[in-house]
């Protein structure tokens, strides 16, 4: 990609922001050290819309219940998004199984946040979109709670190893890596369950009559197409670092952050030599 080309894709400078129509996040956990709450600070402070969902799993009451743990970095992501409700973007927030304590106050609205089970969007071009957690549609979660909560203790045990790479990786001036994500696309019964969830989760959203879903909870961004009917899965900000945004004409596009990130601080160093010849 040229300089010129990159260059077009980011805020001139830190204070512009990226305008889009509606952003999806989810699967944030915040209150886990596996959080990456300062990429999503990034993400916050160079991104803007008209509405943004919040797509469950955005606080971790199943690991604040063990232990609590919550950093100054947790309190200024809180602090972003109740300032984009004050400044008029309309906030949805559909809590997920991590942070299902919030779903008894659905229907209620708290500091300009609407809280909701489920939610429906209607894009700029006319598409109806259901959106949900997900967590409704894992077989895992609906027969045998009990062992999601072993797979979430050994979750974190690999995303406490992810997080000493990538101070490695700091260490050498190396961009952030998902340990989690590449093991998850190596072994054949995650890719299975993925495959089988996102193809189920859109078959339950053509019986509802709409035209696409968007959801989250297997920490896996995706834009699939299951005939006719649109699967989004918007990812986490703990391992991959993704979001779906709409622009104003509906098209709709996944935000890898670490690798816009990466361009941007490329398209500095781009820059940087202009700037010194002028």
């Amino acid at each position: 990609m040229a300089a010129t080309d990159t260059l077009a894709r980011l805020p001139a400078s830190p204070g512009q922001r990226r305008r889009y129509r509606t952003i999806w996040i989810s699967d944030i956990h915040l209150g886990t050290k596996g959080c990456n709450a300062d990429l999503l600070i990034d993400f916050l402070d160079h991104t803007d819309s008209e509405t943004m969902y919040l797509v469950g799993d955005i606080i971790d009451g199943w690991r604040l219940k063990k232990k609590f743990y919550w950093p100054a970095a947790h309190n200024d992501v809180v602090r972003r998004i109740l300032k984009r409700a004050r400044r008029g973007t309309r906030i949805v927030y559909i809590p997920g199984n991590h942070d299902e304590m919030f779903r008894q106050f659905t229907g209620m609205n708290f500091g300009g946040v609407e809280i909701r089970r489920a939610a429906f969007h209607t894009t700029a071009d006319g598409r109806r979109l259901m959106v949900l957690h997900g967590d409704e549609f894992d077989a895992v979660m609906l027969a045998h709670r009990w062992l999601a909560f072993v797979g979430d203790a050994l979750y974190h045990l690999l995303m406490g190893l992810n997080h000493w790479v990538n101070v490695v990786r700091r260490a050498f001036d190396l961009p952030y890596w998902s340990l989690s994500k590449v093991a998850k696309h190596k072994v054949k019964n995650a890719v299975e369950f993925i495959s089988r969830y996102e193809e189920v989760v859109a078959r339950a959203a053509g019986e509802r009559g709409v035209d696409g879903v968007v959801c989250g909870h297997i920490h896996n961004a995706e834009i699939r197409d299951f005939d006719g009917i649109e699967y989004y899965n918007d990812g986490d900000w703990v391992e991959g670092c993704t979001a779906l945004v709409e622009h104003f004409d509906g098209r709709m596009e996944l935000l890898h952050w670490p690798e816009e990130v990466a361009r941007r601080e490329e398209a500095r160093a781009h820059a940087a030599p202009v700037r010194n010849a002028a």
